[in-house]
């Protein structure tokens, strides 16, 4: 009798979204190679800034800080856009969670700007009108104030609200997701972690990477109702992202444990930074760090610093982390022997 011939698979019962993993893959792979042209900028920039007449110019600390950070943005970018191209499960998942990162970040930032940034160039051609008599008319200032202030919340509001934002509309839908798990059938090791918890996972590792950096550069650590500075500082700042690596680890492990520890740890720091951006003197820290009198009163005339606006955010951002935290103790149980043993999938 012949053979009946092999029944053939139904076509996936979604919409293909091949083509735009495609796209928005170049696009991560574009932003990726603007971050790494970002490289030789932040090296002029702090050689130029040297030879600014009475100016300090960059700390070295400072520039090796940029220089690695926006390594860091090049190469993560570029190996999710080429991941998103692959349709590779994992670079869904990362893009994911990281998208709505930076969209929740990137609101609070061109928030902050649009607050801080009009007064603080208002403050610059104030004191350039003073050093200058003879400038341009103060009406004409503030129509060249007004429209720089503009393109810039303009520029800022594209790469850190609609450029994310985008992300998040196309890689959240369904079909994107289906897409990925029809192209890219094997189990990987983002599947076994909800996004929820792989995006407060995420949140820590990328803040671990922060207070690390924070540490070399500006080891001013805020430690209830006092900075510490200098080895003291930057220890405490080297001891959190250390602690953060491993909650990021513990929390996509879904180990109760380390939910409970981040819930703790949270808590604490946000009173700690509370009782210290309340009673503590910011100036006095930097001048501990061996600023000078023209750094220090250039930094006391930018209304950005002379406000504590960056502090009070960086409040601000603590208390949202701890809020989410308490949000994911749904997903968080305590551990079961037949959890014991278990190994992520490969990449």
């Amino acid at each position: 009798m012949p053979q009946a011939p092999a029944p053939i698979a139904p076509p996936p019962a979604f919409t293909d979204r091949s083509t735009g993993l495609l796209i928005f893959g170049i696009i991560q792979i574009i932003l990726g190679l603007l971050a790494a042209l970002m490289i030789p900028f932040a090296m002029l920039g702090a050689f130029m800034s040297r030879l600014v007449p009475g100016a300090a110019g960059m700390r070295p600390g400072q520039v090796v800080s940029g220089i690695v950070t926006y390594a860091v943005i090049a190469a993560a970018l570029i190996t999710l856009g080429v991941g998103s191209v692959q349709a590779k499960r994992w670079a869904r998942a990362l893009t994911l969670v990281t998208a709505w990162y930076g969209l929740i970040m990137g609101s609070l930032i061109t928030i902050l700007l649009t607050a801080v940034l009009p007064v603080s160039m208002r403050s610059v051609m104030a004191q350039a009108q003073q050093n200058s008599p003879d400038a341009a008319s103060p009406g004409l200032s503030a129509a060249v104030v007004a429209i720089i202030v503009t393109l810039i919340i303009v520029f800022v509001a594209f790469f850190l609200i609609v450029v994310p934002l985008a992300l998040v509309i196309f890689y959240g839908r369904k079909d994107v997701d289906l897409t990925c798990r029809h192209r890219d059938p094997v189990e990987r090791w983002t599947d076994h972690t909800p996004l929820p918890v792989l995006g407060a996972s995420a949140v820590l590792f990328i803040g671990a990477f922060f207070l690390l950096s924070a540490g070399i550069t500006t080891p001013i650590f805020p430690f209830f109702g006092r900075y510490l500075t200098g080895i003291a500082g930057a220890g405490c700042f080297f001891a959190f992202a250390a602690l953060d690596l491993y909650l990021s680890v513990a929390l996509f492990r879904l180990r109760i444990a380390g939910w409970w520890i981040a819930v703790v740890a949270a808590l604490v720091r946000i009173v700690s930074m509370a009782l210290t951006y309340g009673r503590a003197d910011l100036m006095r820290a930097y001048s501990k760090m061996g600023m000078s009198g023209s750094e220090l009163q250039m930094l006391n005339s930018t209304p950005l610093f002379r406000s504590h606006v960056i502090l009070w955010w960086g409040l601000l951002s603590g208390i949202l982390l701890f809020g989410y935290l308490l949000f994911l103790k749904r997903y968080f149980k305590p551990l079961t022997p037949s959890d014991v043993g278990l190994t992520a999938p490969p990449l």
